[in-house]
């Protein structure tokens, strides 16, 4: 394969339909070569501004740039982007080949060149000895590799998948994930993965964009993002995170859950401290925060409990060791914090 490595540059990006406002002032730059993701709940505006770079639905307000061209209003065909579905979108009646084949031939490519193209694209994601059957004798995973073959075989500048893990099994999703990732390095295409999986997002891409109600609230990478969220919705969003009220109360300490906490950087006038459950450490006495517990989920490597404080509920995470009792629901515990390990947050 043969693409150009391309960044795409978004400038203040709007879009709505009639009159429902469903992207607000989108700003970005994907570096060329970069696996980028963007994430966040149903309805966020993620899989619209997917769509808006590849020429789908309407035209917005704004710039998007491939290297130095303008493509937001350019028909699709004229993008040079790549675009894998969710749902794979390969024709039934049409063997591996021909799926593979189909957008070449929608692009009047001389014939002499198609069955190259096809042979190496199909060879790029393992599936050249599939080459003659049918979609419906594969597997999801298979068919997933034919949809990113027919996509690479037309040599994209820009890979574009929308949620493609969506359909497949637990297991597979995580094998599946890997080989995208593996694919992805080896053509080196700056790459944009939507999905709603924080753990898909973290373990793929390079840099991040979360984005709630057609608004960024924050890019960086999957572990800026964890570390250090720039408000309440990111921290809540990647991860699970208990948010406690909390003000600082000099230049190395803020109060919440009613302890006086250092705290390892002060952020201003943030008034709200997260504290992540494998933070905060459970036992029987002897810690800041005295509680009682409500609920216990065994997690596998680890036990997650609910507890009941003066301060509302607090979920702590524990490493589960073979031999070590865990504590009952009822149970009176105390709650310890790593509070080096808390960032604060702004309401």
């Amino acid at each position: 394969m043969t693409q150009t490595k391309a960044g795409i540059r978004i400038e203040d990006l709007h879009l709505s339909f009639g009159d429902t406002k469903v992207l607000e002032g989108i700003d970005m730059v994907i570096e060329p070569g970069e696996f980028f993701a963007f994430l966040g709940p149903s309805g966020s505006g993620k899989s619209t501004l997917l769509r808006a770079i590849a020429g789908f639905g309407p035209t917005p307000r704004g710039r998007i740039l491939i290297g130095d061209r303008d493509i937001a209003k350019l028909p699709p065909w004229k993008r040079n982007v790549g675009m894998v579905f969710q749902s794979y979108a390969l024709w039934p009646h049409m063997s591996v080949r021909r799926n593979v084949a189909f957008g070449l031939e929608e692009r009047r490519m001389p014939a002499r060149e198609i069955g190259p193209r096809v042979e190496r694209a199909l060879e790029t994601v393992g599936l050249l000895h599939l080459a003659d059957r049918m979609p419906a004798q594969l597997s999801g995973g298979q068919q997933q590799r034919v949809a990113l073959a027919r996509t690479i075989a037309i040599e994209p500048q820009v890979l574009l998948l929308d949620e493609p893990l969506s359909n497949l099994d637990a297991a597979l999703r995580v094998q599946m994930r890997r080989e995208l990732l593996a694919l992805q390095r080896k053509l080196g295409l700056t790459t944009i993965f939507v999905t709603h999986d924080q753990e898909e997002a973290n373990t793929t891409s390079d840099r991040m964009a979360v984005l709630d109600k057609g608004v960024i609230q924050q890019i960086g990478t999957p572990q800026q993002l964890y570390d250090q969220p720039a408000n309440a919705f990111v921290a809540g969003f990647l991860g699970t995170a208990n948010i406690l009220k909390g003000a600082m109360q000099g230049p190395d300490f803020v109060t919440a859950a009613g302890q006086r906490l250092p705290v390892a950087a002060p952020l201003g006038d943030a008034n709200r401290i997260v504290l992540r459950p494998q933070n905060i450490r459970i036992s029987g006495s002897g810690g800041e925060i005295a509680g009682r517990v409500a609920h216990r989920e065994f997690l596998g490597s680890q036990i997650r409990y609910l507890v009941e404080t003066p301060d509302g509920q607090i979920i702590v995470d524990t490493l589960h060791s073979s031999g070590q009792p865990p504590y009952d629901e009822g149970a009176t515990v105390s709650l310890s914090i790593d509070s080096q390990s808390a960032p604060l947050l702004a309401d």
